[in-house]
């Protein structure tokens, strides 16, 4: 690939590995954004758009969007306040995955119970901006954070589940930030008069995607002297939609739920006499 098949097209950053880039491919197949990597290419051509993705570490993909080398892309919020491009890159969407927390870990069993105990101390971290602005903050800036591994007397890292944190012996005493995988483009003018259009497709597309992972469709069929108690269960992005049926006083009801609460408001309609409750998945939407 040359250049000059960059000419006029979006660029749109990707990280190419790790714990986003799963979902990354996942939320580009629900947007309808088609591609083939030949040979795990760091650069491709979108096929039914005029973009190109580029493939990039995540902690590198603040700069090249802040700086104007790159239209969107794709990265954690943490990786954006650590490279300190907050200023340069505006965060155009959260997209409800890569959820995780930084947080300072200490030994269970050791003698650190707070955050104000490790002045003076030595911790770990890989995130020297965002642990030195909190102990900065917190403790007065008295703690010493250090990149290379050794003797610590704390750590400060991204928690998942904490099963590795709680395996290692640790246990948290303090979140920095919570953070998440978050859609990012630049404030350079240059590139939002260009690509405008385009990049509002595409967002409009991924929140669609975003949407569609968080809800589910839900129908079922009521009597209508129970429609107020149902509505109550289920009220709908906006409303339920209600559709009156051949049989006397029943009425049928379509309505976007949280997919997270659905078990639960299942049994909630069972209880107050719906019948024929049927769940659909979303795989894309407008809400």
């Amino acid at each position: 690939m040359n250049a000059d098949s960059l000419d006029g097209r979006l660029l749109f950053a990707i990280p190419k590995k790790g714990r986003l880039y799963e979902k990354c491919m996942t939320i580009l197949a629900g947007a309808d954004i088609q591609f083939r990597r030949h040979a795990r290419l760091d650069v491709c051509l979108v096929l039914n758009h005029k973009i190109a993705l580029v493939f990039l570490p995540a902690s590198d993909i603040p700069s090249f969007v802040g700086k104007g080398n790159v239209d969107l892309g794709i990265t954690g919020h943490d990786v954006i306040l650590e490279s300190r491009m907050q200023e340069h890159v505006v965060e155009e969407l959260r997209l409800g995955f890569g959820k995780c927390a930084l947080q300072v870990q200490v030994p269970e069993a050791g003698p650190i119970k707070t955050v104000e105990d490790l002045a003076g101390k030595r911790v770990v971290t890989s995130f020297e901006v965002l642990a030195g602005e909190y102990f900065d903050k917190y403790v007065g800036g008295s703690v010493e954070a250090a990149c290379s591994l050794g003797l610590a007397d704390g750590i400060v890292d991204l928690v998942e589940s904490g099963d590795t944190m709680r395996a290692a012996g640790l246990h948290a005493i303090a979140t920095v930030l919570d953070t998440e995988a978050v859609l990012i483009k630049s404030r350079a003018p240059k590139h939002d008069a260009a690509h405008a259009d385009l990049i509002k497709v595409i967002t409009n597309r991924i929140r669609g995607v975003v949407a569609a992972n968080k809800y589910v469709s839900c129908q079922y069929n009521i009597s209508r002297d129970r429609l107020a108690a149902a509505s109550k269960i289920t009220p709908g992005h906006k409303a339920p939609t209600i559709s009156p049926l051949e049989t006397d006083n029943w009425v049928a009801v379509g309505v976007m739920v949280e997919k997270k609460k659905i078990a639960q408001i299942m049994d909630d309609l069972v209880a107050i006499g719906a019948e024929d409750i049927l769940v659909f998945n979303l795989d894309n939407c407008r809400v």
